[in-house]
């Protein structure tokens, strides 16, 4: 569940390290965001020299959570950090490879892009 001002860490080479959730976008005065609800973020910790800069609000899409994830066939999934991807106003990420674990309920929201950069979908 990420709220305003929750800390996340970023799962993508764009540029960024760390991100700070300001808005949750597409629902209306929704609390929490959870796995595949697209945040607008702003920068915390960026890597010199690259596109991205430290202070710059961008979109992402929230792809790990640390608060449990049931699935409708009775498995939990949780994860030990928060985590998002940047992406463009087309929704494709901005970086070219994804680290870490991706849910598979990525593909319900069209982000079929991020799914294929994955090295591992549970």
């Amino acid at each position: 569940m990420i709220q305003s001002h929750t800390h996340l860490n970023v799962a993508d080479n764009s540029g960024a390290r760390k991100l700070m959730c300001i808005r949750i976008i597409g629902t209306n005065n929704s609390r929490y965001a959870h796995i595949g609800d697209v945040i607008v973020a702003v920068i915390k910790e960026a890597v010199p020299n690259m596109p991205i800069e430290k202070s710059e609000i961008v979109r992402a899409v929230i792809v790990r959570t640390a608060k449990e994830l049931k699935r409708d066939n009775g498995m939990i999934i949780r994860y030990d950090e928060n985590a998002a991807v940047v992406i463009d106003n087309k929704r494709n990420p901005k970086g070219s490879r994804i680290f870490g674990a991706i849910p598979r309920e990525l593909r319900e929201f069209n982000f079929t892009k991020i799914i294929s950069l994955a090295s591992e979908i549970l």
